[in-house]
């Protein structure tokens, strides 16, 4: 499964962006698809947003109120909206999504990171 991240860019603090990923390749099932991004002031990957199958969210509680995650399968997308951004947001974006394939083997793919930068 191959996942390919874009969108990411140089905004001020208050802007919105979008970022979005293609997912494409050998899928039967998706469990969950997710948002992790890793900070430049401590070099973690940490959970952003996810969406389960079922379509049920979850976010951390920074980005509460701010972002929304969405998939839309019928395109293989997942999107993240970004809305009030803050410096804090900074960092590089990976897209993660957990499933089974057509072999019924489960997967866990990660795209390749698109970094969004937010100036005070």
């Amino acid at each position: 499964v191959q996942l390919q991240a874009s969108g990411g860019g140089l905004v001020q603090a208050g802007e919105s962006l979008r970022v979005s990923c293609t997912v494409s390749g050998n899928i039967f099932s998706l469990v969950d698809e997710g948002w992790y991004r890793r900070s430049p002031d401590n070099g973690r990957r940490e959970l952003v947003a996810e969406i389960t199958s079922g379509g049920s969210t979850n976010y951390v509680d920074s980005v509460k109120g701010r972002f929304t995650i969405s998939s839309d399968n019928a395109k293989n997308m997942i999107y993240l909206q970004m809305n009030d951004l803050k410096p804090e947001d900074t960092g590089v974006y990976f897209c993660n999504v957990r499933g089974l394939n057509q072999q019924d083997q489960f997967f866990d793919s990660w795209g390749q990171g698109t970094k969004v930068t937010v100036s005070s």
